[in-house]
């Protein structure tokens, strides 16, 4: 329980003082949640609110704390711009020193549902920063989804900030790389062996060439 209550103190702290402005009034309670909440999901390295409620401060039965949780995530009042933009643009301009790499990812989050998500990647830690989620099944997604995504991040990033963007299987695409060229990025995606390039005057599959090309060769 020492545990719990040093970590929420911690965050509680951490949330105040990256709010824009000094939280008084109706602004504290929902921001004293959000404490409690990513105190409980720390702890618990789990997000469904039943184990969730288990690893913050007692104050409350775990039924109330659920409860109170789910009503903050219900609340209509309770929006992105307020609750978390302006703590990943207080992220972003700590992390982006030198360089900062994006990492995109698709995962199944239940009920024919499947979220995208875009993380700072620091330390060996994926630090959340934008999301979106459709219903589909795990796989390609998209292209304008991951390029709204992509663009609503680099929207917070500091002036001057070398972006380079990281994504598996299902984030190639050209569209995709024309939206990180035209931010001024970099990126890094893995690509189906199938995929098919230009060499020695012929069309090679990736998996031929990637036997054959040396170290820091580029390939269109």
């Amino acid at each position: 329980m020492r545990d719990n209550l040093r970590r929420y103190r911690v965050i509680r702290e951490a949330l105040r003082q990256g709010y824009p402005g000094q939280p008084t009034g109706i602004v504290t309670r929902p921001l004293t949640t959000l404490a409690a909440l990513r105190s409980g999901i720390v702890g618990r390295q789990s997000t469904p609110l039943p184990t969730v409620a288990t690893h913050v401060p007692a104050g409350a039965k775990p039924e109330s704390r659920i409860q109170r949780f789910a009503r903050w995530v219900d609340n209509a009042h309770i929006t992105p711009e307020h609750s978390c933009v302006p703590y990943a643009a207080g992220l972003l301009a700590h992390l982006a020193r030198p360089t900062l790499g994006l990492g995109r990812d698709g995962s199944v989050v239940g009920r024919g549902c499947v979220a995208l998500m875009i993380h700072g990647v620091d330390k060996g830690r994926a630090l959340p920063l934008a999301g979106a989620v459709r219903r589909g099944k795990q796989g390609h997604l998209p292209e304008d989804l991951q390029s709204a995504r992509i663009a609503q991040v680099q929207e917070l990033m500091p002036p001057g900030a070398q972006v380079v963007g990281l994504g598996d299987g299902a984030c190639d695409g050209t569209g995709r790389q024309d939206t990180w060229r035209e931010a001024g990025g970099a990126y890094v995606v893995r690509t189906g062996s199938n995929r098919t390039v230009p060499w020695a005057g012929a069309s090679c599959r990736c998996e031929t060439v990637g036997a054959w090309i040396k170290p820091g060769t580029v390939v269109a």
